[in-house]
């Protein structure tokens, strides 16, 4: 007989089977009008990117990847466990000097955090983000492929993407693959906007104010990026029947009686897309940021002043084993351990390094690079990562010597992850049906409710939707009968 951990790992491994099978028995020409009509519908529902005010329908791939109930649940307990922790950072920045050292941010940014982070925080702390992470689902040993690559605390993409490209699928795909195959059952996971809805009505609940109102705030005006929040703003008035402002920052004001309004409406709680760095630069162009400052300080902002850490080297400080010894349990430090990427600020000094060992981290980024990725601390969208197996030694060496720099922004180094290489189907340029090969790596947006997974793809090892990527559909599946395996002696 199996073992429970080796039936779950097996019954993954079957399941991605079968619906490879199924779309496998697809003929072609039907492959390639389903293609086409994945590709108008994604035209349509707004499936889109914005670059240089051009609009890009992002790809959207055709089949599939399938988990079954029992991954998504323990993506969901790892996952809110990482998140919980961050959650925790405001405090032990204050209190800890060497994670404020790890975490350091430039004086004006940090007085944000001082002035903005108070008591009503420490009872309510409203997060919600993204966790990239890279896992092998059709593994027999998925759980130890399971990475986290960096967390995403604030303005995640995705709310507006994910629900409509299942949705895409669900109406085009699972039918054709039922039809293949009528004993697979696969349906669409949980809505990344009803997570969001909840922890807004939660937080509203323990703050004791009443939702009227919620403002969704972006740089409504720029000509690039992910264009969804919009959409998501017409979803919650249509399906909640809440008023909804979609507004830039600037179009905020503060009035007398100490609330701000948008739209001519009171705000009773704003959900953003926007950083202190970015109001940084907005104060500094003559813009008024006071509205955006009392909604952080009256703890109305999704998500919280806490998510201005969100940064890189958030897992240094979860992979430093002395400093998880003083803040974490057992439970959580074993999450820590096994899942998260080991990652450090690179600089010229001693560290602890993978083996648990200290040494030279400048030293040891350089003879172990084929092992390693550098990247800028707080950048994001795949910029500037280098990994360390696709380049040069010399390419190499040289970006270390400029990532210590004294002038350099902060980067860091960390663990090369096994990014997992699935085939899709492809319709070329000459209209030829084909398999292609692309990396893959997921998304985990966490509540107490639930969790959401964000695919992408991409045939570069950098996945990222900003760096043309695209967005492939996890649909939850059932396996459908239990495996047997050999009797035990």
């Amino acid at each position: 007989m199996l073992t429970p951990a080796e039936e779950m790992g097996l019954s993954g491994m079957q399941l991605a089977g079968r619906v490879r099978r199924a779309f496998y028995r697809l003929p072609a020409q039907e492959v390639r009008e389903l293609t086409r009509s994945i590709r108008d519908e994604c035209s349509r529902r707004r499936v889109v990117y914005l670059r240089d005010g051009a609009v890009e329908t992002i790809r959207l791939l055709a089949c599939p990847i399938a988990v079954m109930p029992d991954q998504v649940a323990y993506l969901h307990y790892v996952s809110l466990t990482i998140q919980n922790a961050l959650k925790r950072f405001p405090e032990m920045y204050m209190r800890d000097f060497a994670v404020r050292e790890i975490l350091r941010l430039p004086p004006a940014e940090e007085q944000w955090l001082w002035g903005c982070w108070g008591p009503s925080h420490q009872e309510s702390n409203p997060i919600f983000g993204r966790l990239d992470a890279v896992v092998d689902f059709s593994s027999p040993m998925w759980k130890e492929s399971l990475r986290f690559v960096e967390p995403n605390m604030s303005g995640i993409g995705g709310l507006h993407l994910v629900p409509t490209s299942e949705r895409i699928l669900a109406e085009l795909v699972f039918p054709l693959l039922r039809q293949a195959d009528p004993e697979l059952r696969l349906e669409v996971g949980q809505d990344i906007r009803e997570l969001l809805m909840q922890e807004v009505l939660d937080h509203l609940e323990s703050i004791r104010r009443s939702v009227r109102t919620i403002c969704f705030l972006e740089p409504k005006y720029a000509a690039s990026g992910i264009d969804e929040q919009d959409a998501v703003a017409r979803y919650f008035h249509d399906r909640h029947g809440l008023r909804v402002v979609h507004a830039d920052p600037r179009e905020l004001e503060l009035r007398a009686d100490g609330e701000v309004y948008g739209g001519g409406e009171r705000i009773d709680v704003a959900y953003r897309d926007y950083t202190v760095t970015d109001l940084l630069e907005l104060e500094a162009s003559g813009s008024n940021v006071e509205p955006m400052r009392r909604l952080f300080q009256t703890n109305r902002m999704v998500s919280s002043i806490a998510a201005e850490l969100d940064q890189k080297s958030c897992w240094h400080v979860l992979t430093d084993p002395e400093i998880t010894q003083r803040y974490f349990g057992p439970e959580e430090r074993h999450v820590f351990r096994r899942h998260i990427l080991w990652t450090r600020i690179l600089e010229d000094r001693e560290a602890s390094l993978p083996d648990g060992h200290r040494g030279n981290l400048l030293e040891f980024a350089r003879l172990e690079r084929e092992r390693l990725v550098l990247k800028p601390n707080r950048s994001y969208g795949g910029d500037r990562v280098l990994i360390g197996l696709a380049c040069e030694a010399a390419q190499w060496d040289a970006a270390l010597d400029a990532a210590v720099a004294p002038s350099a922004d902060r980067w860091v180094v960390q663990q090369l992850a096994g990014i997992p290489v699935n085939e899709f189907p492809i319709i070329d340029e000459t209209d030829h049906f084909q398999l292609e090969p692309f990396y893959t790596v997921m998304g985990f947006a966490p509540s107490k409710y639930g969790i959401a997974i964000l695919g992408r793809a991409s045939q570069k090892q950098v996945v990222n939707v900003a760096q043309r990527g695209g967005i492939c559909v996890i649909a939850v599946g059932h396996p459908p009968m239990r495996l047997q395996g050999p009797e035990r002696a």
